[in-house]
């Protein structure tokens, strides 16, 4: 598996929780069970490979801390999404969103630009080319907002 598709793993684990109010080790641990992820494999391509242990504390990592800073990475859509009411973004661009701010806050391994061109690469995928813009503006403001040391290189 490679980490676009963990990434992509953790979208529908993010989103996954907002049906079912799930905590979020909960949430990891269910969808990775070997026999209900193996099911998993022929509704998307993303489930094919399992992830490896480094990609599991990945997506424990970005689960748990979008879960917990939910209200703090909703702030920045809503400062950002100007004109928009963040009632008004579907909960899929809007745990695109909120995956992709984290990463950029909290996740040092993931360069800002990866962070930015995944979002928009998802939001495409599953929403369109136009969520794609939009998601892209809303990220670019947030990341020029952002103080210079606080911004991590490509690598």
């Amino acid at each position: 598996m490679t980490r676009g598709n963990a990434r992509e793993l953790a979208v529908h684990l993010i989103y996954g929780r907002e049906f079912t109010g799930e905590e979020p080790d909960q949430v990891v641990s269910t969808r990775l069970d070997k026999a209900y992820y193996k099911n998993l494999g022929a509704e998307n391509d993303v489930y094919a490979e399992r992830p490896t242990r480094g990609q599991i504390l990945y997506l424990d990592t970005v689960v748990s801390g979008v879960a917990n800073r939910e209200e703090e990475l909703n702030d920045q859509i809503r400062k950002f999404a100007i004109g928009w009411d963040i009632s008004r973004i579907s909960r899929l661009t809007r745990c695109i969103l909120q995956l992709a701010i984290f990463e950029i806050l909290y996740v040092e391994d993931v360069p800002t630009g990866v962070a930015v061109s995944e979002a928009v690469r998802l939001a495409k995928k599953y929403d369109g080319d136009d969520t794609g813009s939009f998601v892209n503006g809303i990220l670019g403001s947030f990341v020029r907002s952002l103080p210079a040391q606080d911004k991590k290189d490509e690598v």
